[in-house]
């Protein structure tokens, strides 16, 4: 996954924008204010700092050590951090942004949920 195709997928979940509150070399992915996804997009290797179940969290990191592992400069129980260069499946990469999404997206005022429901 390139840099902007991770960009472009993180884009593509209803209500999510970019913004860069941490200065123009980090991409923060939000939906409707909060963050689900903190890239440093030129980085080498590639990154992205994920929201996780706690108990999916240390079996992630269990079954791929060095490549998922807990999130820098984030909440170590809630965050992962996930290198995107190859030694992980597309797929899985893309399950773990869904899924970090979908974990904001639950903690979010029932009014607010809804209104992302709407087409």
């Amino acid at each position: 996954m390139t840099p902007g195709e991770l960009r472009d997928f993180c884009l593509s979940f209803n209500a999510a924008v970019e913004d860069f509150p941490f200065g123009p070399e980090i991409s923060v992915f939000k939906v409707l204010g909060k963050m689900f996804a903190l890239s440093f997009l030129d980085g080498d290797p590639l990154t992205v700092n994920l929201k996780c179940d706690p108990d999916d969290a240390i079996r992630l990191r269990g079954d791929h050590p060095g490549l998922i592992v807990p999130g820098w400069h984030m909440n170590k129980r809630h965050w992962n951090t996930v290198t995107v260069d190859g030694g992980l499946p597309d797929r899985l990469v893309r399950e773990l942004v869904e899924d970090s999404y979908d974990l904001v997206v639950a903690g979010l005022p029932r009014a607010e949920r809804l209104r992302l429901d709407r087409p």
